[in-house]
């Protein structure tokens, strides 16, 4: 397996500008806070929040760059993965999609359903409606096609903090930890999209991907 925990890439300019921006303003969030540490009438909880919201976007803005990069060499049709995760998202309908790279994960998926079909964003929606009858398990994506649907991945038991991660969570962590594939996740309780890879959990936007 390739050491995928240590990919890297260079960010578009448009986004070092973003990043530079944003980090500009913690600098001042900080620095700020620093001087009203002895002040009695200001909120110091309140300007730790306001600097972990701007480290959340800060995060969240890097790591769709980076799913993006990820996913183009691997489909030509990541728009449509694209979409289908904005729709699932903002329905908060779970789902689980696999893009396969270049490890065989033959022996790693306990294959669910054969589908192939041509990768679109429809179908995607379709199968991960709630209650249909392939929407448990993961889709597995090779190229531009859908390979399959309901697989079922190894569990990670990994946590994060204090919290320990739902099922489709920790399946996707499982795979990434033994593969280079990469595992996008929708969140049914919260509508929040991430992506596992390298063994890693990155949350990321669905609206931006694509675009």
């Amino acid at each position: 397996m390739a050491e995928v925990a240590q990919t890297t890439y260079a960010l578009p300019a448009s986004i070092k500008d973003k990043l530079k921006f944003e980090i500009e303003q913690i600098r001042r969030e900080i620095n700020d806070l620093f001087n009203d540490l002895d002040r009695n009438d200001h909120c110091i909880l309140c300007e730790f929040e306001k600097i972990h919201e701007i480290l959340r976007g800060l995060h969240s803005t890097a790591a769709t760059s980076y799913l993006q990069t990820y996913l183009s060499p691997y489909t030509d049709n990541y728009q449509a993965i694209s979409i289908a995760v904005q729709h699932l998202s903002e329905r908060r309908h779970g789902a689980l999609i696999v893009i396969q790279r270049e490890d065989s994960l033959d022996k790693l998926i306990h294959s669910g359903i054969p589908i192939g079909a041509t990768l679109s964003s429809s179908l995607l929606e379709s199968i991960f409606y709630p209650g249909g009858p392939l929407h448990d398990g993961a889709v597995l994506v090779q190229d531009n096609q859908i390979i399959s649907a309901s697989n079922v991945l190894p569990v990670s038991n990994i946590s994060v903090g204090d919290s320990k991660l739902g099922t489709r969570h920790r399946a996707a962590i499982g795979l990434s930890q033994h593969s280079d594939a990469l595992i996008l996740i929708v969140s049914e309780e919260t509508g929040a999209t991430s992506f596992a890879f390298g063994g890693k959990l990155f949350p990321f936007s669905a609206t931006q991907i694509g675009g």
